[in-house]
């Protein structure tokens, strides 16, 4: 009986999520006029939270302008993450403060 129990359990998980990959949330820190290390593999689904550690106001802006996220001193902010594609961004208030999103499917 308890063999079968141990079995079970991994099969009902498996059975409930359905092998999916679940959305993740990655925090980036904006701290010192630099963009904190970007995650390396974000999917559609997931989030990101922007910290922003620093005095100044910031944002994280692309350039083809499909998003500008505000960031203001001392606070966070939650980005979904709705669609895959490859985005520059840059803050509009410092321009030397720059990255790239990579989304995947």
């Amino acid at each position: 009986m308890r063999n079968r129990l141990c079995l079970a359990t991994p099969v009902m998980l498996l059975a409930l999520f359905g092998g999916q990959v679940m959305a993740a949330d990655y925090t980036v820190l904006v701290n010192k006029m630099t963009f904190g290390p970007l995650p390396s593999e974000l999917h559609v689904g997931d989030t990101i939270t922007w910290k922003n550690a620093d005095i100044f106001r910031h944002s994280a802006t692309a350039t083809d302008k499909s998003f500008d996220v505000d960031l203001p001193a001392k606070q966070d902010v939650v980005m979904p993450l709705n669609e895959a594609g490859e985005w520059d961004f840059v803050c509009k208030f410092h321009p030397g403060m720059t990255g790239t999103l990579v989304v995947l499917p």
